[in-house]
């Protein structure tokens, strides 16, 4: 095992990271993830309600990362407005979108009954 390249492959991840948080709609779901965080502790959630939160955050997050790539790939392929090209970036979007709805409803589930 060559430790140096497992070091380089774990510093482009990060590098990747930092260049997806600088995204504006990363900055939106990591700031709804640390309100979800901090009401999670507010509320005393189970350790089976913290898991399936964690892996939705981890979700969305991990989504929009993908998202940030098909669109960086898609705008190198194609620098000018193609329809295809539309049609990756949306869908794409799209993806992000669906389970960021999904993940509000599992928050929803979640919460609600404690709150009220």
């Amino acid at each position: 095992m060559n430790v140096s390249k497992l070091f380089k492959s774990f510093y482009y991840a990060f590098q990747g990271i930092c260049t997806a948080f600088l995204q504006q709609n990363m900055k939106v779901h990591v700031t709804c993830a640390i309100a979800v965080i901090i009401s999670g502790f507010a509320t005393g959630l189970s350790p089976v309600e913290w898991s399936i939160l964690l892996i939705v955050i981890g979700a969305v997050i991990s989504l929009e990362m993908m998202n940030t790539a098909i669109e960086a790939v898609v705008d190198l392929a194609s620098p000018s407005i193609h329809p295809l090209a539309k049609k990756a970036k949306d869908v794409s979007a799209g993806s992000v979108f669906v389970f960021a709805v999904v993940s509000v409803i599992i928050g929803g589930l979640i919460f609600i009954p404690k709150w009220f």
